[in-house]
């Protein structure tokens, strides 16, 4: 392992621990709506705190652009972190300064505080030193159990490691360890799924995996720019005509890559985008002018799953089709029942990631199935494209 954590930290009772963590969590009305990520977080907090450790988090919530903001205030975010955790957490109204100062040194071995919003300073975003090492003033020591944040070289996701002794909590571990069978040092062959709307959001992406995948798997709404690019007619179907020329690319560096490109063969048509539409199933060539295709059809998914049996590895980005209306799901969800029994049976190590992904394998039900459901949005696609993530880089650099 390239990184400390927790297993290195010995002896941290009556230690300051500055903890960064994503509470970047969905809020309505003041309640927190999906405690996901505080979840995730919550075995970092509790094994430091029962060590006897001064536990302070840090975190980010919303986009107040440097400075304070009423309704982006962590202090709504303070309960649910209470009631998860069961145990009292202290709030200070600020992440710097006297506010911070006090309320630090007014915390017992094993206590937990919540400090405000990092980003109400412009010098967090900045990664701006001066302001690290106000950061680090209150603490001995820096865990980063924020993988989602690791793409942002923030003053509290990378910064703060040069000031102070840096570790990755459980969370973090378990992403890093989780990415690195995925596609860092994979069992073969290795195939990746990559769903979604567009080709141009994932250009990046493709141009990562076609060199590091045994197979490739486009689907959604993007698989129709690889097929018009290829002369089929998708007729009304979402597709990008003006990236053709990037998708042969693509095509193209599969192929001296050897990596096999999987399209749908067979799609499920409609005249329209609603629940219950009246639909029908057409090989790829033969799509009606007015037709969209709106999700792909059961000889794809039969090639698909035969892919599935033979992975080894498998890399999830994206769903099938339109999973979110009825009967549009049905592809994504087969393959991901498919992948999830795979997985149950110690056969396949499945990483999957993304919000689309994550909504679609728990409209599937098999979420828990998979071997690791990364939760981390930006950080793991920029993982999957191939990316440094500064957050995790500094972690590599103390080691």
């Amino acid at each position: 392992m390239t990184f400390k954590t927790l297993d290195d930290l010995t002896d941290i009772a009556g230690r300051r621990v500055l903890v960064r963590v994503d509470l970047n969590v969905p809020v309505k009305d003041g309640q927190v709506t999906d405690t996901t990520r505080i979840e995730r977080v919550a075995p970092t907090i509790r094994e430091l705190s029962e060590k006897g450790a001064k536990v302070i988090l840090l975190a980010h919530f919303g986009r107040p652009k440097g400075e304070p903001v009423a309704e982006m205030s962590l202090k709504a975010i303070a309960p649910a972190v209470e009631e998860i955790l069961d145990q009292r957490v202290a709030f200070a109204a600020d992440c710097i300064g006297d506010k911070a100062a006090n309320a630090v040194a007014d915390m017992n071995d094993g206590d937990v505080l919540l400090l405000e919003n990092t980003r109400f300073h412009k010098g967090e975003e900045k990664n701006d030193p001066a302001f690290a090492a106000a950061l680090a003033a209150n603490g001995d020591l820096y865990v980063n159990d924020a993988f989602s944040a690791a793409h942002r070289a923030h003053a509290s996701t990378e910064g703060l490691a040069h000031h102070l002794p840096a570790y990755a909590g459980r969370t973090m571990q378990a992403e890093l360890e989780a990415l690195e069978k995925g596609l860092g040092n994979p069992k073969r062959p290795v195939v990746a799924i990559v769903g979604g709307a567009k080709v141009s959001t994932k250009i990046d992406l493709l141009q990562n995996l076609v060199k590091k995948v045994d197979a490739l798997v486009i689907g959604g709404g993007m698989a129709n720019t690889f097929l018009a690019a290829q002369g089929v007619n998708v007729g009304k179907s979402l597709c990008e005509h003006d990236l053709a020329e990037t998708a042969k690319a693509i095509l193209a560096a599969a192929s001296a890559a050897g990596c096999a490109i999987v399209l749908p063969e067979d799609g499920v048509v409609a005249l329209e985008f609603k629940a219950g539409a009246e639909h029908e199933i057409v090989d790829v060539a033969a799509i009606p002018a007015d037709r969209m295709m709106l999700d792909v059809g059961p000889k794809s998914v039969a090639a698909i799953n035969d892919w599935i049996s033979r992975a080894e590895t498998l890399v999830w980005n994206g769903p099938l089709g339109a999973f979110e209306i009825p009967p549009f799901d049905k592809a994504t969800v087969a393959a991901a029942k498919h992948a999830a029994s795979r997985t149950r049976q110690g056969s396949l190590v499945s990483v999957a990631g993304g919000g689309d992904t994550v909504a679609a394998l728990n409209h599937a039900e098999v979420a828990e199935d998979f071997t690791y459901v990364s939760t981390a949005g930006g950080a793991f696609l920029e993982w999957m494209e191939g990316k440094p993530l500064p957050g995790v880089d500094i972690l590599h650099r103390q080691k």
